[in-house]
């Protein structure tokens, strides 16, 4: 069955459909429609592994060429990547009533998102995520941007997308690993604002990521995030709650150098938050202990030894740290939590005890 959740944000609304099927009831929306012409932005391997799926989704529309493959990996998020799509648009002629459908993970939709938003001057997207990370989180909320030497996602824009199409018939080919990745950003929904939607993750155990629970707990978080980006669209406030785990999460990774998958560098920072809120004496000891069982139940590793791509340095993560999008006035900004369900924004960080709580926790 495919549900479906409304962004309400006036004239920029869509609609997330989730669920097998979903690919098949888009065809029917306003926002497919057949008279407009699309360019394909797809990833090179999910077009190997759904070639038949993918063609039949897209066979009654004008497709402007043959899709422009994206390279798999955080690399294809570069100036160099956006440049060569750029002039693949022009070539085929697209005009501003024209739109992208991006089909892939979080790479392919960030790089087509922030392509949409400034291919003469702003053209609709619509986002195909193939993989649940992308389906939790990248795909919905229209934060679209490509990475810098410095660091992830440090240059975009905002660019929502027209319809988000979460179709479960591309789960089917995903790598346990790519799959706990993605259920990471589920959980994070729940640690930032609904305590109980944590307790029915922990009471649904390790079966979280069958079918019988994943597409509801899907839809629970996209709804907290599409709650979320009702109230605070430009992350103006309180949408930075949504970093929760990234500001230690995005240093881990960057500094892991490829070897670390999104998801598990944000499992590993959402520990490290409630760590270091435990440090501050803001947080209760046994909520962050819950935390790190429940992510250690599932799979997903909390030791920062025993991480892809370790051995980790303080000082390198502090540096990655001091370049987070969330600082202010040159100030570490940080997610924190006074609990489980109840996340803050620490405005500044005292970096010589940050520096200190992370060397513990490489030890």
């Amino acid at each position: 069955m495919t549900e479906l959740v409304t962004i309400s944000l006036g004239e920029r609304s869509y609609e997330i459909l989730i669920g097998q099927g979903a690919w098949s009831i888009a065809q029917r929306l306003a926002a497919v429609s057949p008279e407009r012409r699309y360019a394909v932005l797809a990833d090179a391997n999910v077009l190997r592994l759904h070639k038949d799926f993918v063609e039949t989704g897209l066979g009654h529309l004008q497709i402007a060429g043959a899709p422009i493959e994206i390279p798999e990996g955080e690399t294809a998020k570069s100036f160099g990547m956006l440049e060569i799509v750029l002039s693949q648009l022009l070539e085929r002629a697209l005009e501003r009533g024209d739109a992208i459908i991006a089909i892939g993970g979080g790479v392919t939709g960030d790089l087509a998102g922030f392509a949409a938003a400034i291919y003469k001057r702003g053209i609709d997207v619509i986002q195909v995520p193939t993989t649940l990370l992308a389906m939790a989180d990248s795909s919905v909320g229209g934060k679209t941007a490509i990475n810098m030497p410095q660091g992830k996602n440090l240059v975009g824009a905002f660019h929502q997308p027209r319809l988000v199409v979460a179709d479960f018939a591309f789960l089917d080919t995903l790598p346990k690993r790519q799959l706990l990745a993605g259920y990471a950003e589920i959980i994070k929904a729940a640690l930032i604002g609904d305590a109980d939607f944590f307790d029915q993750l922990e009471y649904s155990n390790r079966d979280s990521l069958t079918a019988l629970h994943l597409q509801a707990h899907l839809k629970t978080a996209i709804q907290f995030k599409a709650d979320i980006v009702e109230a605070d669209e430009r992350e103006a406030g309180q949408r930075a709650l949504l970093n929760f785990g990234h500001t230690f999460g995005h240093a881990l990774e960057s500094d892991a150098k490829g070897a670390l998958l999104h998801g598990e560098a944000v499992a590993a920072g959402m520990a490290l938050a409630f760590d270091y809120s435990v440090r501050l004496g803001i947080c209760p000891e046994n909520d962050a202990r819950r935390v790190k069982d429940y992510l250690k139940l599932v799979g997903l590793e909390t030791g920062l030894g025993s991480l892809p791509g370790a051995p980790f340095t303080a000082e390198a993560m502090v540096e990655r740290m001091r370049h987070d999008k969330k600082n202010a006035g040159g100030a570490i900004r940080l997610v924190l939590a006074r609990g489980i369900g109840n996340a803050f924004i620490h405005e500044v960080a005292d970096e010589a005890d940050l520096l200190n709580f992370l060397k513990d926790k490489i030890q």
